[in-house]
Formats: C-alpha cells, structure tokens, sequence
C-alpha cells in the first residue's frame, strides 16, 4: 500500500528526495522480512534442542581401530566442555591397549543434538599404529551413530509387556563389582528386537535407567527414520545423514590433515580438531546445510 501509494507522488519534484528516501528504508525493512521468512523455512530441525545419545564403536583395524575409538570420545567430550555441554557415559567396552571397542554416551545441553547431529557416520583414521615397526601407515575405521534422545511422552512403550530384561555379570574394566553380581543389563524392545546392553554403573537400577535411555533413542530414530523416507527424500540429501554407513571423514596423521568428503573440505588442523576444537569442521557443515535446504526451497 505505501509503495503504491509512493509512486502517485514519483511526478511531483518536491516529494522525488522523499520517496527516494523512503523506497530505500522500505525495501531494506522488506528484505529483513524476508530473510526472517527464510530463516523459518530453514528452521532447525525441531530434535535439535534436545540431548544426544550418541554410539561410537570401532570398526576395521583392530587394536588401532580401538584407540581410535578413544580418541574420537575424546574429541567430542572435550568438544562438550567448549560448548558448556555434560558429557554422561552410558557403556563402555575397553581394550586391554588403552582403547574402546564402543562407548554410549549422552550429551547433553543447549542444542546438544543440533551440534552433534553432523558426526554420524564413518569416521578413517590414517596413521602409523604404535606397534607397527616397518613405520607403514594403517588405514582404520570407527562407526557414529548420533540420536536424538527420546522422552518418555513421544513414545508409547509399555516396559511391563514390550520390555524383556536379562541381567548378567558384568565383564572387563568397572570396579569391585565386575563378575561379582549380576549388575549388568541387556533389554530387548519386543516389538521391534532392538536390544541394548548397559554395564558401566556398579547398580542394576541405574544400568537399567541408562539403558532405557538408549533404547528409547533407538526406538525413535527407527520411527522417525521410516517417517523420512514415507515421506521423500530429503533426509538422504541433507547433510550429515547420520547413516552408519557413509564414510564422511578422513584424519590423516603423517599430513596433520582432516577431509570431511561430505563437502570437500580439508583443513590441516588434526592436532587442535582431535583436542575438541571441530567448530572448524561443524560451522561450515551448518552452512552448507541451511544452504542446500535453501536451495530446495527455491
């Protein structure tokens, strides 16, 4: 309406400097509504607020696959304490060699998911293995799943009838309380089989709860995951698809070298991106997301 209203006036020179004026301000006051819209269109996903579970577990390599696996948990909990975020170990599996055949673990705070959310997939390592005497580089792999985690209204699960619980000894590393008592937890979700083990509290009841935890997760990231597909494609093509199986990331250690292959950027900062310091990866990773879900829009 004030446009129009300005271009009756356009023929009459004494109000020329005015409307000039005005066409300027209401044109810069539209595109910031207009950017706003678009911000809401490209709004974070709505799982973004809440905690992470998140699962990384060591694939091909063995013992060096192992280490590796420690220090990617590594990277994320120090990653965390940057992030004002809290870091709760779910499960742990160690290795005699100071390494982690898997880790459960939460994270959580503001935006935990929303942060994380872009490490799930296979993660290579390139290095020379402590016990390799010929000084040949290994090539090994850890998998990360990261889920957001599910609270108790979002899903309908009935723990007397769709919940069997086997309790056992726990095995490995945990204190006085491994092999002694059956505190260790295995729940299996009927309905769907997914099972989960907990062992890292010395107490049934809280293996049990932790458990809980990342059964839930699981349970509603299969839903979600079958809702995506329903639906389109767009999951697939959004970046940091969390699907185990894409390898998104390559940590080179003779070249000091990090490739993130989902967006073909490599930057030669593994020392401080290993010591938590991954907004280097991560930011250009949100951007490159808000971008291609631009670019859908449009």
């Amino acid at each position: 309406k004030e446009h129009k209203e300005l271009e009756v006036l356009e023929g009459d020179p004494d109000y020329a400097e005015l409307i000039k004026e005005e066409k300027v301000a209401l044109n810069t006051q539209l595109q910031k509504i207009e950017d706003t819209l678009i911000k809401i269109l490209i709004t974070d996903d709505p799982n973004d607020n809440k905690s992470a579970i998140i699962e990384v577990r060591a694939g091909t390599g063995g013992d060096e696959a192992a280490l590796f696996v420690a220090d990617l948990f590594r990277m994320y909990s120090r990653y965390a304490e940057k992030n004002n975020l809290s870091i709760n170990v779910m499960d742990m599996h160690e290795t005699g060699v100071g390494g982690l055949k898997s880790v459960i673990f939460s994270a959580e705070g503001n935006k935990a998911y929303g942060i994380y959310k872009y490490e799930g997939g296979v993660h290579r390592v390139q290095r020379i293995p402590k016990t390799e005497s010929g000084g040949r580089v290994h090539t090994s792999a850890a998998t990360v799943a990261v889920l957001p985690e599910a609270e108790k209204a979002e899903l309908d699960i009935n723990e007397a009838t769709d919940i069997k619980v086997d309790t056992y000894r726990a095995s490995g590393a945990g204190g006085q309380h491994v092999n002694k008592t059956e505190s260790a937890i295995r729940l299996t979700h009927i309905p769907t089989g997914l099972v989960v083990t907990c062992q890292d509290q010395a107490s049934q009841h809280k293996n049990k709860a932790k458990g809980m935890r990342v059964l839930r997760a699981r349970i509603y990231e299969q839903q979600r995951q079958k809702l995506d597909d329903e639906r389109s494609a767009t999951r697939r093509s959004q970046v940091g698809s969390g699907d185990r199986s894409e390898r998104i990331r390559t940590y080179n250690f003779p070249d000091r070298r990090v490739t993130d292959h989902r967006i073909g950027l490599t930057v030669h900062q593994l020392d401080s991106i290993l010591n938590g310091d991954m907004d280097i990866v991560i930011d250009v990773l949100i951007t490159e997301d808000q971008a291609r879900k631009l670019a859908e829009i449009n």
